[in-house]
């Protein structure tokens, strides 16, 4: 359901091509939630809650694109965001079934031994979703942002800077949620660690399958969906010849396209900074009015 609007958008392109003023209301709007739900999973304890408002982020990136007339480009999101958001989903179900129902993330943690096959699908799930390159995630997030620079306008621009924050800022709770989940010492009840149990054959099937999707999906959707002389969309999407994104992302500086996989990756490293070091609860303290606002939403 919450993906129904973004597939409602690319079905009304003959409507949208033809009200600009629309469209840019589109980008704003797309723009500004792919930033202010990050800034909102970069704070939440429940395991639940990033990855959903992670869902809200990435709709986000979806809903802008289509403001700049890339309506496969949005679809292409939408079909690589099924298979790791989903992924994530049933990976972390499958954590606090282990976890007899327990989602705090500060009551989780040192559940990496004991739960490998749920730890490496999560993995998965969490670098697709940082965009970490090769992975589903990366070749549709890499070229979101690169049609948005390519479009010359003050728009394009700004929805790329925006973006590439929150690419960011996505890969940074991501493997936030990683750490605190399975890799910090833990923080869990007694009982708890001592009755957890990885999930059984059946419940493992689906994300076994969905981690392959999630591994493979990008590169082979993108020549169905992307390719130049690709059929598959026929007459169901309508682009007005001045607002075709053409070849023009082909030719942006090598910088430009290299620069989210670059924030995705640093952000990695200031994870373990921020919580194996210490800085945490340093920066926590020191922005403690910066955090509430976030946390509150």
């Amino acid at each position: 359901m919450v993906t129904a609007g973004v597939f409602l958008v690319i079905r009304c392109s003959p409507l949208f091509e033809y009200a600009p003023k629309a469209l840019l209301f589109i980008v704003t709007i797309g723009v500004v939630t792919a930033i202010f739900a990050a800034t909102i999973g970069l704070v939440q304890n429940d395991l639940k809650k990033v990855i959903a408002f992670s869902t809200t982020s990435q709709l986000g990136y979806m809903v802008f694109i289509c403001g700049l007339s890339s309506y496969d480009v949005s679809f292409f999101h939408l079909i690589n965001h099924a298979f790791f958001k989903a992924l994530l989903f049933l990976s972390a179900g499958s954590v606090i079934h282990a976890m007899s129902g327990e989602q705090d993330m500060r009551r989780l943690g040192g559940l990496t031994k004991l739960l490998p096959f749920t730890y490496s699908m999560m993995l998965i799930g969490s670098l697709a979703l940082a965009g970490v390159p090769f992975l589903s995630g990366f070749y549709s997030k890499d070229l979101i942002l690169e049609i948005a620079y390519s479009k010359s306008l003050s728009i394009g621009y700004f929805a790329y800077c925006l973006g590439s924050l929150a690419a960011f800022l996505t890969s940074f709770y991501s493997i936030r949620l990683l750490y605190l989940t399975f890799i910090t010492k833990t923080n869990a009840y007694k009982p708890y660690i001592v009755f957890v149990h990885e999930c059984s054959f059946y419940l493992g099937i689906p994300l076994f399958i969905l981690s392959i999707g999630s591994i493979y999906g990008g590169y082979n959707c993108y020549s169905i969906f992307i390719d130049f002389g690709s059929t598959f969309w026929q007459n169901a999407i309508y682009i007005v010849p001045s607002n075709s994104s053409g070849l023009d992302m082909e030719f942006i500086p090598l910088m430009i396209k290299q620069l989210p996989t670059i924030l995705s990756l640093c952000a990695i490293f200031c994870v373990y900074f921020f919580y194996k070091v210490g800085l945490y609860r340093i920066c926590v303290t020191k922005f403690i009015n910066i955090y509430v606002f976030f946390n509150n939403k």
